[in-house]
């Protein structure tokens, strides 16, 4: 099974990076973008081939590795 986990930061969490893309697509003229926010886009194979059981456990490899849940919120996609 293929899980596709989502990382992005929290809201009014500072996010410089996205604001220095944010700038730099600025200056190459594309000026209508009002914000940009980074993430992270992770794909795991995994052998559990049950949904139900799955997403349990890439939710807990994102608790404790893959997301800083502090400032950070998971999502997560099961496929087949």
């Amino acid at each position: 099974m293929k899980a596709k986990v989502h990382v992005t930061l929290k809201s009014g969490v500072l996010d410089p990076q996205g604001k220095a893309v944010g700038h730099a697509l600025t200056a190459l003229g594309f000026d209508g973008v009002l914000g940009v926010r980074q993430g992270k886009y992770i794909e795991l194979d995994i052998a559990e081939t049950d949904p139900v059981k799955a997403k349990p456990l890439v939710e807990d490899m994102c608790r404790k590795l893959l997301a800083n849940t502090v400032i950070e919120n998971f999502a997560i996609d099961l496929e087949g």
